[in-house]
């Protein structure tokens, strides 16, 4: 199973966190810190995963039916302009899961933002295979709003299409923004539902009080603690499969043919050899043959001149020349159609010997023949016989009953005629 090295990026004055996890969400490592050129070395040849500050991100979904890749890309910036606080041309969006009723998730960064981040990065020698906010790693659970206390930011989803990020402020300002609480929930004075909160053990004791005001406002309030931080719980949940990528569209990855090349290239080289041998081989048959028909056509028209020595036209079918001199001469040109004919109707007779024949002609390639026989069927059998050759072609073309005999016609030509 692929093992990635998740990193988590902070102020630039700030050490990055790491740790190894796979793609079913488990930690391989404990968290280790430093600079990014530590995390490198960490690296080695996995891929690697950079979580980048949820507060420099605006994560949230839009109602896109359409589902062409290039359109939505079109589309985004409009959709979203009237929420967004810079202008569109100086941010990136990137396309999450597509959720109910046609609502697409979306990331949007400043492009100043992504620079800086990959700049980073590339400085101290990482490609990561992934860009996310670690906002991401706060799973959703339907029906449950989710929070993360982690220093002085508050990340939070509804289970559903909401999720966001707030600095410096408490809990509940969070679940009061969310219409949670206060004035904005939906039946004033009813509990709000169920929370469930993850912090570290210092804001747990720090938020004790917290906990038992929200625990009479809510439905229900479960407080789970990390001992290790919440970046091995946001590490994870990422390294499973969960967030958006940011490396779409101008940031996304380019494909190195080159790389998918490498491993055929020597069969390449022997297919265009191949190639090239077997067109050169082509080429010199064809210019043998050119070579042949001119001398052919050379010795001709040597013979033809001594022939007619006053025809001094260019002989362009040689072939109807012959037929040619041939019908001045009374010879026949077409194929022999007569003699053949007859074997395949002697055949044909003798394994009917109780036909006879009555009369026989023979004109422009067509046999006609009359003849007896004791029945139809005999008759059949000798147009099938003679048709069964595939070069002759047996027809009937008429029969009359006399006394006990059958009077028939039969025409015999050759098939396609």
């Amino acid at each position: 199973m692929p093992e990635y090295l998740v990193i988590r990026l902070r102020a630039e004055d700030q050490p990055v966190q790491w740790l190894l996890a796979d793609n079913t969400g488990t930690r391989r490592s404990g968290v280790s810190s430093g600079s990014l050129a530590d995390a490198a070395i960490a690296a080695g040849d996995r891929p690697v995963i950079a979580m980048v500050p949820a507060v420099d991100i605006l994560t949230t979904s839009v109602h896109m039916p359409v589902r062409s890749a290039s359109k939505i890309r079109t589309a985004l910036p409009f959709a979203l302009e009237e929420n967004l606080a810079q202008d569109v041309t100086d941010l990136h969006f990137a396309v999450g899961d597509r959720m109910d009723e046609n609502r697409l998730a979306v990331a949007v960064v400043a492009h100043g933002r992504m620079a800086g981040w990959l700049e980073r990065l590339s400085t101290a020698g990482i490609k990561p295979a992934i860009l996310t906010a670690e906002n991401q790693g706060l799973l959703k659970i339907p029906g449950t709003l989710s929070m993360l206390v982690d220093d002085e930011i508050i990340m939070f989803n509804n289970g559903g299409d909401e999720e966001f990020v707030m600095q410096n402020v408490q809990p509940s300002d969070v679940l009061v923004v969310a219409g949670q609480l206060g004035e904005s929930q939906t039946e004033p004075g009813s509990t709000s539902g169920h929370a469930v909160i993850f912090c570290t053990p210092e804001k747990d004791q720090q938020l004790s009080h917290e906990w038992i005001a929200l625990r009479h406002e809510m439905h229900s309030v479960d407080v789970n603690v990390l001992p290790d931080g919440a970046f091995p719980k946001l590490a994870v949940a990422i390294a499973a499969g969960n967030g958006i990528n940011l490396l779409q569209g101008r940031y996304g990855q380019k494909t190195e043919y080159s790389a998918l090349f490498r491993p055929w290239k020597m069969a390449a080289i022997l297919l265009l050899v191949l190639s090239f041998v077997s067109i050169a081989s082509k080429g010199l048959d064809y210019q043998r043959l050119l070579d042949e028909k001119a001398a052919l056509q050379s010795q001709f028209m040597s013979e033809y001149r001594q022939l007619r020595p006053d025809d001094t036209r260019e002989i362009i079918d040689p072939v109807s020349l012959v037929d040619s001199l041939k019908r001045a001469m009374g010879a026949a040109t077409g194929p022999q159609i007569f003699l053949p004919s007859l074997r395949e109707l002697g055949t044909a007779m003798a394994a009917n010997s109780s036909a006879k024949i009555e009369a026989i002609s023979y004109r422009a390639g067509v046999i006609d023949l009359r003849l007896t026989a004791p029945d139809v069927a005999t008759l059949d059998r000798i147009q099938n016989s003679v048709s069964s050759s595939g070069r002759f072609s047996a027809t009937i073309q008429s029969t009359d009953q006399v006394a006990d005999k059958i009077n028939g016609r039969i025409q015999i030509r050759e098939s396609g005629l």
